[in-house]
């Protein structure tokens, strides 16, 4: 791990090794790349500590997800993304009934704005636990539900697509509230010694954006342009972060302040560095996909593929977009990580 090398890559300073990073949680191969079983309460630490040492982290995600409470949240149902999930599945649950019990919502009302000392001491300590964890990685603060997520949370993807377009005047002044919620999280990641910011909100699926972009433009972007003010005035770097295919947005991102971009497969890794490779951080674009299915060759291209780019890019990280989850065959997995290592050098 090499925090000089995430820092001069955060920075756009070509360097002789591509850094890299990654978002995992196949628990058989940290249990065979540290020796220790993440699952136990007692060697989980350790055996994270090793396995991101033994990957060689140069960059460590970390976000805050404010939890909806006190007040009401949704469940559009529940999706095993780990071998022994924590909790048993729940069934889809709607906890606005209509379309008219949204649009009478007060989110601040609902759930209230955060203290801001005592989220500040929250946000610090998540950064030196984080830290401790993976020490020679850089990591950032971040917020995970800046403006649009809170939305799927709240109401789930029905009630919250067609209340946004039966009322647009009044929904906006919900995505206000959110955003108050959100501007005040921001607030408290700057008391603390964060060294970038991490902006996650997962706004499109897979197919792209869900509602049309001017909708975007005129309800979302210029809130993170809001947002991102304070961030930018004390000269931190704003990654943004989010699943699906949100490259039509990329250009208005970049336009209120984005410094890098972290995506899926879906958006074009080559296009995004034709553009931008020069003047922006991008992180991810491997498919992991491809490392559910091998075979070895295949995975050993896809490597490649990302390499290949990375050679002209000096904000490029290594990463699967999304990330490697339990039920990618730990050979596959164990490949990968050596491809990796063996494709460091530009």
């Amino acid at each position: 791990m090499s925090y000089e090398r995430g820092w001069k890559a955060i920075n756009l300073e070509m360097q002789p090794e591509i850094p890299r990073t990654e978002y995992i949680s196949n628990l058989r191969y940290i249990r065979l790349v540290s020796g220790l079983d993440p699952e136990d309460p007692e060697q989980a630490e350790e055996a994270w500590r090793r396995a991101y040492q033994a990957m060689d982290f140069d960059f460590m995600w970390l976000t805050f997800g404010r939890p909806l409470e006190p007040g009401r949240r949704s469940w559009m149902g529940t999706a095993q993304f780990a071998e022994n999930p924590a909790a048993p599945p729940r069934p889809h649950f709607d906890a606005y009934q209509s379309v008219q019990e949204v649009l009478e919502t007060d989110p601040l009302e609902e759930y209230g704005l955060p203290d801001l000392e005592a989220t500040a001491t929250q946000f610090q300590t998540m950064l030196d636990n984080q830290r401790r964890q993976c020490p020679d990685a850089v990591v950032p603060g971040g917020i995970y539900n800046t403006v649009f997520t809170w939305c799927i949370l709240a109401y789930g993807w029905e009630m919250f697509l067609e209340a946004a377009v039966t009322d647009p005047v009044r929904f906006d002044e919900i995505l206000e509230q959110y955003t108050l919620i959100s501007e005040r999280d921001i607030a408290a990641w700057l008391r603390t010694d964060m060294p970038l910011f991490l902006c996650h909100d997962d706004i499109v699926w897979t197919q792209g954006p869900v509602f049309h972009p001017d909708w975007y433009r005129r309800h979302i972007i210029p809130r993170y342009e809001r947002l991102w003010a304070p961030i930018k005035e004390q000269g931190l770097k704003v990654l943004f972060c989010s699943d699906g295919n949100y490259e039509p947005l990329v250009d208005d991102l970049v336009a209120v302040g984005a410094d890098g971009f972290i995506f899926e497969p879906l958006v074009s890794l080559e296009r995004l560095a034709e553009k931008y490779g020069q003047s922006h951080v991008l992180i991810g674009n491997m498919d992991c996909r491809i490392l559910m299915r091998g075979p070895q060759a295949a995975i050993r291209a896809e490597v490649e593929r990302c390499w290949r780019v990375a050679q002209k890019c000096p904000g490029y990280f290594y990463a699967v977009g999304n990330h490697i989850p339990y039920n990618v065959p730990v050979e596959n997995v164990a490949y990968y990580m050596e491809e990796i290592a063996a494709h460091r050098r530009r």
